[in-house]
């Protein structure tokens, strides 16, 4: 925004510092004027003596000759005093603002849309270099968050071309063989349609979630465990695999359809990276002191710690990135991650012993969560 120039911090500190002195100055000579000068008679009374038989009376100052002596030189010390202390003062008002000048430089070059520098400021710890460092974290977390969007717009651009590209091949084939089953062309569209349109959601989940456009209210996790067992339910008896559900009233808060969503994507992720056979799924929900405990594990194949902590990221997936019936879009985990951190929870992943994954989801205590709304 425009503003009208004004004095500098430098200049306005220098006149702080000459003022205070002048002041000081000022008093100084009050005190001298108060408690030596104004005891010094007007006129001093010397008594006659015999200049023949003795000698000459002294001469005396009296207060008139005392003030004639001081002023002068007061003025000059004055004088002098100022132009020490507007000298003095420019400097140590330049040595204490040079970390500011440091800080200012960096936020031009961030403002430029540079990321990468740091301003490291050196020194012990004081006002200036905790801003210092408050600014380098804020740089490097802005760096992260700005690459990981990046990274996921590369990614979502990458997964929503290749519906589109097969679509496009898949008419262009119609067009050139005109005794293709078109019954045939419109499964194959209709799958890849229903893809790109649950790509589109899932990315539309997932801003929704960033933005944390929500209401809160309170919200039992352990019934919406149940709901989300329930509804793929159907699908885990499909590829022959167990859900088992456990847990007592579970209190928090925040939006019930997104810790709904949240929770089926834990459970469609755990049924389709499973076994093909004879495998399992766990949920289970338990309320602490300071919140809410959701965990879903599933059995499956060894995972490497590496390997799950990449897994929460978009457009990742555990084992391949050829696409199943319900192989999903890449997104459940970063729709799961999106909606914890929109709801001030914590999410970790942790391969299970003899294979699968571990899942749990922390979010706060119910009063803290609405407190946290208000």
């Amino acid at each position: 925004m425009d503003r009208e120039p004004g004095l500098s911090v430098r200049l306005k500190l220098t006149l702080s510092y000459a003022g205070l002195l002048m002041v000081a100055g000022v008093l100084l000579l009050a005190v001298v004027w108060l408690f030596l000068l104004r005891y010094v008679p007007e006129t001093i009374y010397i008594p006659p003596l015999d200049t023949l038989s003795g000698p000459s009376p002294p001469v005396v100052p009296d207060r008139s000759d005392l003030l004639r002596a001081f002023l002068p030189k007061a003025a000059a010390m004055l004088g002098f005093l100022l132009m020490f202390s507007l000298l003095g003062g420019w400097v140590l008002a330049g040595r204490m603002l040079a970390p500011l000048t440091r800080i200012t430089s960096a936020t031009r070059l961030t403002a430029a849309g540079s990321l990468s520098h740091r301003i490291d400021l050196e020194g012990r710890n004081d006002e200036f270099r905790e801003l210092a460092d408050a600014f380098d974290t804020m740089l490097a977390q802005l760096e992260a968050h700005v690459a990981e969007q990046r990274r996921f717009a590369a990614n979502a651009s990458h997964e929503l071309r290749t519906p589109l590209a097969i679509t496009q091949t898949l008419l262009d084939v119609a067009r050139n063989d005109p005794n293709l089953d078109t019954r045939e062309l419109v499964d194959r569209l209709h799958l890849v349609n229903s893809r790109a349109i649950d790509l589109t959601e899932a990315l539309l989940l997932l801003s929704r979630a960033d933005r944390r456009s929500f209401a809160r209210e309170p919200v039992d996790l352990s019934l919406i465990a149940e709901e989300a067992a329930e509804t793929l339910l159907p699908l885990a008896e499909k590829r022959g695999l167990t859900i088992e559900t456990a847990g007592d009233i579970t209190p928090t808060s925040g939006s019930h359809a997104l810790l709904l969503q949240m929770t089926t994507n834990l459970v469609h992720n755990a049924i389709v990276h499973n076994l093909p056979d004879q495998g399992a799924v766990w949920v289970t929900t338990s309320a602490h002191p300071k919140g809410a405990v959701l965990t879903v594990e599933n059995t499956g194949e060894q995972l490497t710690p590496q390997l799950v902590s990449t897994l929460a990221e978009p457009f990742q997936r555990g084992t391949t990135r050829i696409h199943s019936d319900h192989a999903g879009v890449g997104l459940g985990l970063a729709i799961v991650k999106s909606i914890t951190q929109a709801h001030d929870g914590t999410l970790s992943l942790a391969p299970r012993q003899g294979g699968g994954l571990r899942v749990t989801v922390r979010l706060p205590d119910a009063r803290y969560a609405m407190g946290k709304s208000k």
